[in-house]
């Protein structure tokens, strides 16, 4: 194998999912948030004007960057036909065992051979740290000489100015994600932040596009 060829690791930029938050390798934050749908193209004229205007308010208001993307990825029915089986057991008439299993059957067969995809809707809200802890222990991560290993002592105060320096920065992030769930909620839509186990999950589909989501995450549904 190549000298320069890049470890898979080193190509995904999060280092750890802590709190409902992406830490990334340089030591800035991230939240995101699962927002519902609008069928635009359903609305009235009037309808349209106003979602308009809200949402050009909502940018307005905000004077950091967001990111917005369009997730698209295979439905799992794994729980839908789990479902149908259960249903199937309880059923007392062997006419309504046999329709359940008929269509349990036509459904899985219907989505092996089509590709059947659901969109998702992600804003990622950032929060870059500024404090000098933060700036002094990247340098060192830089520096030869900032390597040197710290004694247990320096070790312990050094964990707790991370995880105080951590508290303050989820509290500014947090603020910019109640402006922003505010201003998305303003237009109509519905908004989740993901917790770690859901951002996990996400990752999981992004990185593995062509496979079926391993879990079904709760989102808010289309309007």
């Amino acid at each position: 194998m190549p000298a320069n060829f890049a470890n898979s690791q080193d190509l995904v930029e999060v280092e750890q999912i802590k709190d409902s938050t992406l830490v990334l390798k340089d030591g800035s934050l991230r939240q995101i948030l699962m927002v519902s749908g609008i069928n635009f193209a359903l609305k009235s004229e009037e309808e349209q004007n106003a979602i308009s205007g809200s949402y050009a308010n909502f940018l307005n208001s905000i004077d950091f960057g967001i990111q917005i993307i369009v997730h698209s990825r295979k439905i799992n029915i794994e729980k839908y036909l789990t479902d149908l089986d259960q249903k199937k057991a309880a059923e007392q008439s062997p006419l309504l065992q046999n329709q359940i299993g008929e269509y349990r059957e036509f459904v899985r067969q219907f989505v092996e051979e089509n590709a059947i995809m659901s969109k998702s809707f992600l804003a990622v809200v950032p929060w870059q740290s500024v404090s000098f802890s933060g700036a002094a222990s990247s340098l060192g991560g830089m520096l030869p000489f900032g390597k040197k290993k710290l004694s247990t002592e320096q070790q312990k105060v050094s964990d707790t100015a991370k995880n105080e320096n951590f508290a303050k920065d989820i509290q500014q992030l947090s603020q910019r994600v109640a402006q922003v769930v505010d201003g998305l909620s303003a237009i109509g839509l519905d908004v989740v932040l993901l917790n770690d186990e859901q951002l996990a999950e996400l990752f999981y589909n992004f990185y593995n596009p062509e496979t079926t989501e391993k879990e079904n995450i709760n989102l808010p549904k289309e309007k």
